[in-house]
């Protein structure tokens, strides 16, 4: 009988060891496991709705919603992060409670004192944060052996979330403002050393304009050489019927020199070889006049720069909008027994069903 016995298990080895396996797990999942708290939390991450100094064609395009999603996952990243989880450490008791707070001896951390990898590790399988992008909102999910503890860890990741992404989004804004700020403050030198040598100029020589004087001085020569042009005429038209000593002619030739003369004495007043010509006090001014209006535009331009950068900076802030605080659970979530359960017997089931089929096989074969 006990030969007989024995030759079926042997026989039936493969389902002998699926059976025990299913009862031994489902009695873990059943009566072992250990309760576990789960706390949700739903949020969204959104900055101050400020305008922009301008609106381009660019930023229409462009939108807002990739960066939004681009801050999320960075936060995803940091309260997934080992930083976070040093945080835990400091703030919620986090090696003791999943060492010492009544988890079973596959649930619970295995050593208080494991090296900060492992403890990572462990802390991955009890924090869930995943990003739903389609609908922009990062989903929290903390498992604990008791309600309060998953309540609690839950607040601190959304607490220091916020405050790491506004301290991040602030350092990178005060750098950028700081250094416009000393560009400013250059071309802000600039230009005034620029204007003042300007004014001083004008002061030196007494002039307001040089252009605008040389471009009167050379209006008065044009009108002077016309004038000239017409006396010339008028004097080849008296030689032709009066004598070069009649009254007429020697008036008009009267004129004609003088006009010679002022046309001269104003010809060498603009454009004389000496250091205060016209010309040149002209070409100095325009000089300076050119690097005054660059210095106001190089200014100008700055000003805007670091007006954009100020409101680009309020922007970076950002602010954690809860859509689910996180609930301070009533029951245990986790383990699901009877799903565990369920799975690991059909899984069994199917392995020894494989393995019965394979033993059929080779025992064919043999025959």
């Amino acid at each position: 009988m006990n030969s007989s016995v024995k030759q079926k298990l042997s026989r039936h080895l493969h389902w002998v060891i699926c059976v025990v396996a299913i009862v031994l797990v489902g009695f873990y999942w059943a009566v072992w496991a250990s309760d576990r708290y789960v706390s949700h939390a739903h949020v969204v991450l959104e900055s101050p709705q400020l305008s922009s100094p301008e609106l381009s064609f660019s930023s229409l395009l462009s939108g807002g919603g990739g960066a939004n999603n681009a801050d999320m996952l960075l936060l995803r990243d940091y309260l997934r992060s080992v930083d976070m989880l040093q945080y835990l450490v400091e703030n919620a008791n986090f090696r003791e409670h999943y060492a010492h707070g009544g988890g079973d001896f596959f649930s619970r951390l295995s050593d208080e004192n494991a090296p900060l990898e492992e403890l990572h590790d462990y802390y991955l399988k009890r924090v869930s944060v995943e990003l739903d992008e389609y609908a922009g909102v990062l989903r929290i999910d903390v498992e604990a052996f008791d309600p309060k503890e998953a309540h609690l860890i839950a607040n601190l990741l959304l607490e220091r979330g916020e405050q790491h992404m506004n301290d991040m989004g602030r350092r990178l804004a005060e750098e950028q403002v700081k250094f416009l700020q000393q560009q400013v403050d250059q071309l802000q030198a600039t230009f005034e050393q620029t204007r003042q040598a300007l004014v001083d100029y004008q002061n030196e020589n007494g002039l307001v304009s040089p252009t605008g004087t040389v471009e009167s001085l050379s209006g008065v020569v044009s009108t002077l050489e016309g004038q000239l042009a017409s006396l010339k005429a008028q004097k080849t038209a008296l030689s032709s019927f009066q004598s070069a000593s009649s009254p007429e002619v020697v008036r008009v030739k009267s004129q004609i020199n003088a006009l010679e003369d002022q046309i001269e004495k104003e010809k060498q007043r603009l454009a004389a070889q000496s250091g205060n010509a016209l010309n040149s006090l002209s070409s100095e001014y325009q000089r300076l006049q050119l690097q005054a209006k660059f210095a106001q535009e190089s200014y100008s331009g700055a000003l805007a720069a670091l007006q954009s950068t100020q409101v680009e900076a309020a922007r970076k802030l950002k602010q954690l909008s809860t859509l689910q605080s996180p609930t301070m659970p009533q029951y245990p979530e986790q383990p699901e027994r009877l799903y565990n359960i369920v799975v690991f017997a059909v899984i069994a089931l199917f392995i020894a069903l494989i393995v019965n089929m394979l033993i059929l096989i080779v025992k064919d074969h043999r025959d």
